[in-house]
This record gives C-alpha cells, sequence and structure tokens, in this order.
C-alpha cells in the first residue's frame, strides 16, 4: 500500500499572525511589565522607564486581540481605517479592471516598438515600476506574462528576460514604495506618521534601483541575443505561446480606455501630492494651503467641499479612501458602465483586496496584546540599553538586516508592517533614526526576499508560466540582489546622517 507523505506547506500570513500573538501572550506571564513616561504630544521619553504590577494576557486575550486590533484600543490605534482604505482601493482598481484599459495600455506599448523589442526593457520596467511604488502592483502582473513571454522569445532573448521584465519592474517599485498603501501606508499609519514623510529618500532608492536594474536586465538580454548558448535556460524546454502583438490579435486602444488610462495616472498622482507634507519641507511652500483657503471663501463652494475639506499636503487615510471612491465612480462614468456594473465590480475588486485589510488588524492583534500585557515599554527599554552605544547608521543597518528574515516569516508586507513597526519605530528614535527611515529599512528588505522567495504566490507562479526552475532564477538575480543590498544600505546610512 502506497501511503504518499503530505508535503510540509508554509501556514498563513493569519495563522502566523495568531501564533505571533500567542506568543506574546505567554511572554506576558514572563517579561517585566513597565511604562515610559511620554510628553504631551505621546511621545515617549528615553530613560523614564520604571516597572509596573503585571498584566498577563491570556487565551480570551488572544482570539481577542486581532478584534481590537481593528478597531483599536485606549493605547493602541486601530487599523480600520488603513484597512478601509485597503478595500476601497480594491474596488477602485476592479472598476479599472473592467474596462481593460491597462491591459491595452501595455499592449500598444509592446506593439509600437515591435522590432525594436530591445526598448521595451526599460519602457515596460518603468511602467511595471510605477505600478509597484503607487499600489503595490503585484498579483495583478500575471496578467502580462503570456503577453511579455513570446515578444522577448521571438525577438531572440528568452523567457528570463521576460520575466525579469515583469517581475523585477515591478518588484523594485513595490521594495522602494514611494506611497504603496499596503507597505508605506500601513507602516506610516502605525508610527502615526504620513505616508510623504520620507518620500524623498524612497525616491531616490526607486530612481537609483531602477538603473540599477534595467541595466542589469538590459546586459543579459543584449549577451542571451548574441550568443543564445549563454542563456541560463539553454537546454531546458519551454512552452511556446503565440505572439499577442500580431495585427490580428490585438486591437488598437479605445479612447474610451484612454480616457480610463488619464484618470488612473491622475488619481495616484492626485493621491501623491496629496500626502506629501508640503510646507513641512519648506515653509514657503504653503501654495495649497493658500489656494485651499481661496477656494472655500468662493460663494456656496463649502457646499460642495463641505466643512472638513483640507488642502492637498495635509491629506490622510481618510482624504485618500474618498479619493478611490470617488474616482471609482468617475472612471465607471466614463467607461459607461451602468450603475448595476460599477457597483458590482467595485465590490468584485473589495473582495480580492478583503484579505489583506484583514490581516492589518490580525497584525495589529500583536500591539495590542503587548500592550495591554505592559510588556511594550519593557522591550523598548531592553532595547535602548542595548542600541544605547549603538550610532545611528549602524542601527539603520540592523534594522534593513533584521528584516530580511522577518520578511520570509510574514511575506504580507502589511501585515510585516503592522506587526513589527510599532516596535522598531520607537527604538529608532531613541537612538536618533527618524521613524520614515525605519519603514523605508522595513518594506526594502520585504521588497528585496519578495524578489526570490519560494513563499511568494508572485514569484513562484510567474516562473511557473516561463517554465523556469527556482535555482536558474536564484543564479540569475544573485548578483543584482547584493548590489540592492548594498545599495540599499549605502542610501539608508546616508539618508540617516544628514536627517
Amino acid at each position: 500500500m502506497n501511503i504518499q507523505k503530505k508535503r510540509w506547506k508554509m501556514p498563513s500570513a493569519y495563522t502566523v499572525l495568531l501564533g505571533i500573538i500567542l506568543v506574546v501572550a505567554v511572554l506576558s506571564w514572563i517579561i517585566p511589565a513597565g511604562t515610559y513616561e511620554t510628553d504631551p504630544d505621546g511621545t515617549i521619553i528615553a530613560g523614564t522607564y520604571q516597572v509596573v504590577e503585571r498584566n498577563p494576557q491570556g487565551l480570551l486575550d488572544v482570539f481577542m486581540a486581532p478584534i481590537k486590533g481593528m478597531i483599536g484600543t485606549e493605547t493602541t490605534p486601530g487599523a480600520i481605517e488603513v484597512s478601509l482604505f485597503i478595500l476601497f482601493i480594491g474596488g477602485f482598481l476592479g472598476v479599472v479592471s473592467q474596462t481593460k484599459a491597462l491591459n491595452a495600455g501595455i499592449t500598444q506599448i509592446v506593439k509600437r516598438n515591435k522590432g525594436k523589442e530591445k526598448m521595451l526593457i526599460p519602457i515596460l520596467m518603468a511602467v511595471f515600476l510605477l505600478g509597484g511604488t503607487t499600489f503595490g502592483m503585484a498579483e495583478e502582473t500575471m496578467a502580462f506574462y503570456p503577453l511579455i513571454i513570446p515578444v522577448m522569445v521571438a525577438v531572440g532573448f528568452d523567457v528570463i528576460v521576460a520575466i525579469a521584465v515583469v517581475l523585477l519592474g515591478s518588484g523594485i517599485g513595490v521594495l522602494a514604495s514611494t506611497v504603496n498603501p499596503f507597505a508605506t501606508g500601513v507602516a506610516s499609519q502605525t508610527l502615526g506618521i504620513t505616508p510623504g514623510d520620507g518620500i524623498f529618500w524612497r525616491l531616490l532608492l526607486l530612481g537609483v534601483l531602477y538603473l540599477v536594474a534595467v541595466f542589469y536586465v538590459y546586459r543579459y538580454a543584449a549577451k542571451v541575443k548574441t550568443d543564445p548558448t549563454s542563456s541560463l535556460m539553454h537546454g531546458i524546454e519551454t512552452e511556446e505561446l503565440d505572439d499577442p502583438t500580431s495585427a490580428s490579435e490585438v486591437s488598437s486602444i479605445t479612447k474610451q480606455q484612454k480616457r480610463v488610462l488619464g484618470l488612473f495616472i491622475f488619481t495616484f498622482l492626485l493621491m501623491v501630492i496629496g500626502l506629501i507634507p508640503w510646507s513641512s519641507i519648506n515653509e514657503n511652500w504653503t501654495f495649497f494651503e493658500t489656494f485651499h483657503q481661496w477656494l472655500i471663501s468662493i460663494p456656496f463652494s463649502q457646499a460642495i467641499l463641505g466643512q472638513q475639506s483640507a488642502p492637498l499636503g495635509t491629506w490622510y487615510f481618510e482624504e485618500i479612501t474618498l479619493l478611490f471612491f470617488v474616482m471609482s465612480i468617475v472612471v465607471g462614468l466614463v467607461a459607461r458602465l451602468s450603475e448595476k456594473e460599477i457597483v458590482s465590480h467595485f465590490f468584485e475588486g473589495a473582495r480580492d483586496f478583503l484579505g489583506v485589510a484583514l490581516v492589518v488588524g490580525v497584525a495589529r492583534g500583536i500591539q495590542v496584546v503587548m500592550n495591554e500585557g505592559m510588556i511594550t515599554a519593557t522591550v523598548l527599554h531592553w532595547g535602548e540599553q542595548s542600541l544605547a552605544g549603538l550610532s545611528p547608521v549602524l542601527f539603520i543597518i540592523f534594522t534593513y538586516i533584521f528584516y530580511l528574515p522577518m520578511a520570509i516569516l510574514i511575506p504580507s508586507t502589511s501585515g510585516l508592517a503592522a506587526a513589527t513597526i510599532g516596535i522598531m519605530g520607537p527604538l529608532g528614535e531613541f537612538v536618533g533614526v527618524p521613524d520614515h527611515l525605519v519603514i523605508t529599512a522595513y518594506q526594502s528588505a520585504s521588497g528585496l526576499v519578495n524578489l526570490i522567495t519560494p513563499t511568494s504566490g508572485v514569484v513562484m507562479g510567474a516562473l511557473a508560466l516561463g517554465n523556469i526552475p527556482l535555482t536558474k532564477w536564484w543564479k540569475f538575480t544573485g548578483k543584482l540582489v547584493a548590489v540592492i543590498f548594498i545599495v540599499t544600505c549605502i542610501v539608508l546610512s546616508i539618508g540617516v546622517l544628514v536627517s
């Protein structure tokens, strides 16, 4: 009788996070309880730690933690506003996806560059990079591999080039997320800063790593075109796909889809402008506040804008959630979708992001148990003592390294942020490292790991489409990963030194 052994599979993010909550609850019986004094703004004052009476957490507290993590407590801000935003951006993407505007736009880029496919490498990588850095484009890229693979193979490249254009393009974007709500947004909300704080360093990292990745992929592509036997896939059969850029299969992008693409770009551009704290960067940059004051002074304008409207540069999750809600309706109307279709596709898109929205609340439960168990301050105190003689540069580099294995344990960027940033941010403050650089270190490490980890469904799905063995992908990306690691450490170090 043949009994096949079941292969061990990595538990879901929910199970991992619930397990961490249980471990933290057990630690609340072991670790001494303590508190810090805070200033009027609620910021912890270093050196004011004192031991207090224990408040150990029980099994009921473990299962209650994700619920409290979502709605919030006196000591832990709730994740409901960021979870709601995630659902609304999912709804927006659901409506946009129904118009096929993104697919048509990518298809037209490929079609117009037929015969000069080498230029597709920087162009397409830039497109996917923008998707990754603004809204965490990852699973959404799966639809584009069947489009890109045959084009790249037909002109003398190999499937690794095709996969790299999409996977590395979007992956570098996520790694250097500028306003990605699932990475930067969740982490910023946890520390009480705006996603626009520290955006300069993330933009710098984004630009440098884009150039590095394009050069790396372009160099390999040119090498394969010159000598096909130098391909890492030489001798490995790959499934042939039809060339989707033939005139019979590609229809021109419609005027309606062009309008939708314009609205799509406008929405994310407006979000970026709204989140960047312009007057904090330069006290003279008050043009948006001035314009807003003029706007609401116009008679009857408040009937449209209301009393609670905020000027660009001061937006937070309420405002950007409203933005995506309104633009979902606008896109639907421009695409001439019926009311029923707009609502239906909005909810379909929101449903696709429900898991991400819930994992934020579950992860926030870790902070709930630590705070209500009164051990957060003790952990910070230990960190304060151990990091007392550590320079800010060493701290930020160690933080980056710390997040590399953590990203394997918790592959969800939003889950990882909600679970750990609440601890690492205050530790950074003790040694003079700004919160926004701790966030950059976390998302850079998470993004780097998610370019190569077998626990990522995006990585394994992309490699399966290209019939690329994981070891071949590791061999291809090995040197690039090393360069990314070094470049990130340099940018983080410079950021600490000039902050």
